[in-house]
């Protein structure tokens, strides 16, 4: 059996081991894989692993061996799911690894928006503060979270988290999902419709998955429901936001302020709208990749592996 992993370098970049990985199988790891060079490369692998390497029809169909694909994410947008079944190869993901390193970033962004650190530490650096006549120097609003209203958007282990971090804040926590009956009720917790915690929210983080349901699910009408000055935070998928709306409601001033760790296009293209947009903060897709996620990320894809090697898969897809 051989295992070929596509795109290697963004989970390990050197700081962690592939032992346990190489010990399953014969294994070959790439840091990076080219669409063109994907049938070449898997040819002859029972087990494919990708992050963000898609995984087309075509592709599928062009690897007569393949038995198994394991994506190295919680999100299988990348595979076509069907192609996978009609070649009755299993997909795999895993799910839950970065829930605690997810929702800190949520509130790593929430406060750069609310305190400012980042700016007002450049000022100091500047020499604005030595130039100030005042002990305290501050030259942007700052928020005080406590009483506030958080609307978190999906309450998977993500969505969870997020609440609890936020209930620890002081905040008001209103959640929007797909089941609400799959959860208990719980003080200081409500379940409602998107329209209405859009409108009552004031700071709204993205923690739901991309699908047909939620690709734009923040488009100007919606955008046209918050309230004036709101937050958004995205740590979701770019495609849950139309860009260009966000943008323009936050050119308006209408949007107070959009953080996201994730964009439509990634890496993204010099004109993305949010690059010139105020008010605006972006990182790097980085909110899944501390180093305790992406040892547990590794250590359940080999789970996976060796539970579908003993005939028994976990964290099935498909």
């Amino acid at each position: 059996m051989k295992i070929v992993l596509l795109d290697g370098y963004t989970l390990n970049t050197g700081d962690l081991d592939w032992a346990p990985l190489k010990n399953l199988a014969q294994c070959a790891i790439y840091p990076r894989t080219e669409s063109t060079q994907i049938i070449e490369r898997a040819a002859d692998a029972e087990i494919v692993l990708t992050n963000k390497t898609p995984l087309s029809a075509v592709t599928i169909a062009a690897l007569p061996k393949l038995q198994y694909i394991g994506v190295l994410a919680t999100g299988v947008n990348i595979v076509d799911l069907e192609a996978a079944q009609e070649h009755n190869v299993i997909v795999t993901n895993v799910p839950g690894y970065g829930a605690n390193s997810v929702a800190q970033m949520v509130f790593a962004l929430l406060l750069e928006m609310t305190q400012q650190v980042g700016h007002h530490a450049s000022l100091v650096k500047s020499g604005a503060w030595t130039a100030c006549p005042d002990f305290s120097l501050r030259d942007r609003p700052m928020l005080e979270l406590a009483g506030k209203t958080l609307g978190i958007v999906g309450y998977g282990q993500i969505g969870r988290q997020v609440a609890k971090i936020g209930r620890a804040f002081g905040l008001r926590l209103l959640v929007q999902t797909a089941h609400p009956e799959k959860y208990p009720q719980e003080e200081g917790l409500e379940f409602l419709d998107i329209d209405r915690l859009f409108s009552e929210s004031d700071i709204i983080s993205l923690n739901c998955p991309l699908n047909d349901d939620t690709m734009h699910l923040v488009n100007t009408a919606r955008l046209a429901r918050v309230k004036q000055g709101a937050l958004l935070i995205n740590t979701g998928r770019g495609q849950l936001i139309d860009e260009a709306a966000v943008a323009e409601a936050l050119d308006d001033g209408y949007l107070g302020g959009y953080a996201t760790d994730v964009l439509a296009q990634e890496p993204p293209g010099e004109d993305n709208p949010l690059f010139s947009a105020p008010n605006c903060i972006i990182t790097p897709h980085i909110a899944w990749a501390t180093t305790e996620a992406r040892q547990r990320l590794l250590d359940l894809v080999v789970e996976n592996i060796a539970a579908f090697q003993n005939g028994t898969v976990q964290n099935r897809v498909v």
